[in-house]
């Protein structure tokens, strides 16, 4: 994002983004979303490289109907390296459904109900039950 290298400048390591990352999660499960949001911009610029905090910023800015931000978030996710994207997909296809996209929704969550992993895959059938 601004090219400086943040970690570094800071001087910080691994602990101190696990450190914010927890205290925004706590807020998360407690509902209060507006709280946990700042944490979770601050560790998008000072950790541009993790798809769970990119993930966990769209999943905030859906939370509360930014449903643009939300995109922006997820197809960053995308973008970057990881295992598993299966949750990023999901909050993908919600943030589609809400936004009015029933058909780009519909096509991502029937690529999803065959997910190995079995939350996702019940989300994706529920959302196919809802919105198909």
């Amino acid at each position: 994002m601004s090219g400086i290298n943040w970690k570094e400048r800071l001087k910080w390591n691994e602990e101190h983004f696990e450190d914010l990352r927890y205290t925004g999660f706590s807020y998360i499960r407690q509902g209060k979303y507006d709280i946990a949001l700042p944490f979770f911009e601050a560790l998008e610029i000072l950790d541009p490289e993790s798809v769970y905090d990119a993930q966990t910023l769209g999943a905030l800015y859906l939370q509360i109907n930014a449903f643009d931000k939300a995109l922006k978030c997820f197809d960053r996710a995308l973008k970057l390296e990881s295992e598993d994207h299966g949750p990023t997909l999901l909050n993908l296809a919600k943030t589609l459904f809400l936004m009015g996209k029933r058909e780009e929704g519909l096509k991502l969550a029937n690529i999803l109900k065959n997910e190995k992993n079995a939350y996702i895959a019940n989300v994706a059938k529920a959302l196919l039950l809802a919105y198909g």
